[in-house]
């Protein structure tokens, strides 16, 4: 699907929630888009792993952080890991590293910022829930599109 978010916004404006400006584009696909798939984990990216073990589907993986920057949530060998199953990318409200490795990825990767540190490994946090960070709520099964400009979402695909 080739679009702009900016495109979509004046198409679809009543529809869709528009992030607020915070994240950087780190993936080697600035643009993207799929069917959202939710976490919330602070600071351990136990369940980033175990959901990217699993089929993606051409799906997003958004992962609410809380907004830490304390620790990356996402890696490299994470980012492999997605494009090997198949997401189309991941929403990081939170931290990556490996930022370099990834820029060169075929992997669409939105993130807050980069720390070398890696997180905890405790298996804590919840999955398939709503999420709420920068200005949207994001429910799995919604669609979220990102390009250079942001991040809009909407409940369900939007057409052309």
């Amino acid at each position: 699907m080739t679009f702009t978010t900016a495109d979509l916004y004046d198409a679809h404006e009543h529809e869709v929630q528009v992030g607020q400006p915070v994240f950087h584009c780190y993936g080697g696909h600035s643009t993207f888009c799929g069917a959202c798939a939710t976490l919330k984990v602070f600071e351990d990216n136990s369940l980033v792993r175990q959901a990217l073990e699993q089929p993606g589907q051409g799906r997003v993986l958004v992962v609410d952080g809380g907004g830490s920057l304390q620790c990356a949530l996402v890696g490299d060998q994470l980012a492999q890991l997605s494009i090997d199953n198949g997401w189309a990318g991941l929403v990081v409200y939170g931290c990556i590293r490996d930022s370099v490795a990834m820029a060169t990825m075929p992997l669409g990767l939105k993130a807050l910022q980069t720390n070398p540190r890696k997180s905890v490994k405790k298996g804590q946090g919840e999955r398939d829930v709503t999420v709420n960070f920068a200005g949207l709520t994001i429910a799995p099964g919604n669609f979220l599109y990102s390009d250079p400009d942001g991040i809009l979402v909407a409940e369900s695909k939007l057409g052309g």
